[in-house]
């Protein structure tokens, strides 16, 4: 995790964290700087001049910052889906297949 991120602050991101970054009875917390809550929600995001269009980082949300952490990375382009944690880990790490998937 990043000691130099703040989602508190417009121009930094928060700490990141996997989703799968839990090990054994570790419960995955939000990325939130400062916040020790459950994670919730998995934000799924990309950074189109450092990623290839597929690649998919992600940050961990409790129920409180997921709206300001969607924010944080919506008005930079970056958001590209906000999946419950528990749906995420059914499909295996990746987000929820859209109607056009098949």
């Amino acid at each position: 995790m990043s000691s130099s991120s703040s989602p508190n602050s417009p121009s930094q991101p928060p700490e990141s964290q996997s989703p799968a970054g839990a090990t054994g009875d570790e419960v995955p917390i939000c990325s939130a700087k400062g916040c020790r809550a459950p994670a919730v929600w998995v934000l799924a995001w990309n950074n189109p001049k450092l990623h290839t269009p597929e690649r998919r980082k992600t940050w961990l949300a409790c129920d409180e910052h997921r709206e300001h952490l969607s924010s944080f990375l919506n008005v930079r382009g970056f958001l590209k889906d906000v999946v419950r944690l528990s749906e995420w880990e059914e499909n295996g790490g990746r987000p929820r297949p859209s109607a056009s998937d098949g």
